[in-house]
């Protein structure tokens, strides 16, 4: 099964993330985990990506898909893959759509996690507490969230068109968000 996970920073994507992999033994592929390790790297190729993420800014759509490409190739993602940060974009969700067609592959499933901002604001500053992150602040987070509305929330019409999008009420307990995740995999 190939899935993709929407939902705005603080939603609980992560934590859900953890246990749909457990459940579907399928990776978890996190673009920007991704696109770190290939910061780390000595190549021209790692100073490009470090030049867009040293500057805070998203990395180019087909740069992006060229790495998610290379992974999708790998031995691991043969059964399918639970993408996390990726697509971010419209650009980046035709360009899944057209490679997984190249190759005979489907998306199968889109979920949204859905929480209201007032509740993700208060979830992300105590996470910001707790992990001493002094950048999280309330003027960063209202950012992160503006960012997420204007780039990635548009995914969810996208995918909506498709058939493909299956909304969860991410305000639930984290058991009966998983138990609405299972439900809405099920489906597909």
């Amino acid at each position: 099964m190939r899935l993709v996970f929407i939902g705005p920073p603080g939603a609980g994507k992560g934590t859900q993330c953890k246990r749909l992999v457990e459940l579907l033994k399928i990776p978890h592929l996190s673009t920007g985990e991704m696109l770190r390790a290939v910061k780390r790297q000595d190549t021209a190729l790692s100073r490009w990506v470090a030049s867009y993420i040293d500057a805070g800014k998203l990395a180019p759509d087909h740069l992006v898909m060229r790495i998610v490409a290379q992974k999708l190739q790998s031995e691991e993602c043969v059964n399918g893959a639970l993408f996390d940060g990726f697509p971010r974009t419209i650009i980046q969700a035709q360009l899944l759509d057209d490679y997984l067609s190249e190759q005979g592959l489907k998306l199968d499933l889109a979920l949204e996690l859905r929480v209201v901002e007032e509740e993700l604001i208060q979830r992300l500053l105590k996470r910001a507490q707790i992990d001493g992150r002094a950048d999280d602040n309330y003027e960063t987070i209202r950012e992160r969230l503006n960012v997420f509305k204007t780039q990635t929330a548009p995914l969810t019409e996208y995918y909506a068109a498709q058939g493909k999008l299956e909304r969860v009420d991410g305000m639930q307990s984290e058991e009966l968000v998983f138990e609405a995740i299972k439900a809405s995999v099920s489906r597909h």
